[in-house]
């Protein structure tokens, strides 16, 4: 999978980015969906691209009607991610006064 990020109809490594935004939608490898699509298309090319067209249809409704949730929940967790990180070096010197502490 490319590791860029971005609208999936605008990137250069995709037709439309139907396949890998059911497949994140979904939580499965896209490549389960792009396989059978294209032995399909020898068989159906007429019906497979209406199923192509139509899975099309749920992607862009998934992504206008739920919002990267990812993206949302990442966001959330920075402060909280941040206050850890930041309270780090504290707790370790309150963790060695207390054994300094205990020690005595």
């Amino acid at each position: 999978m490319a590791t860029e990020k971005g609208n999936l109809f605008l990137r250069n490594d995709t037709i439309f980015g139907i396949c890998e935004g059911l497949g994140e939608d979904l939580g499965i490898n896209p490549n389960f969906i792009r396989v059978p699509l294209a032995a399909g298309i020898i068989f159906a090319p007429m019906y497979v691209i209406g199923i192509y067209l139509a899975m099309g249809v749920v992607v862009l409704a998934s992504r206008l009607l739920f919002p990267d949730r990812r993206a949302a929940q990442v966001e959330a967790e920075a402060p909280a991610l941040h206050a850890v990180a930041t309270d780090a070096p504290a707790v370790r010197a309150e963790q060695r006064e207390e054994r300094i502490l205990e020690a005595a």
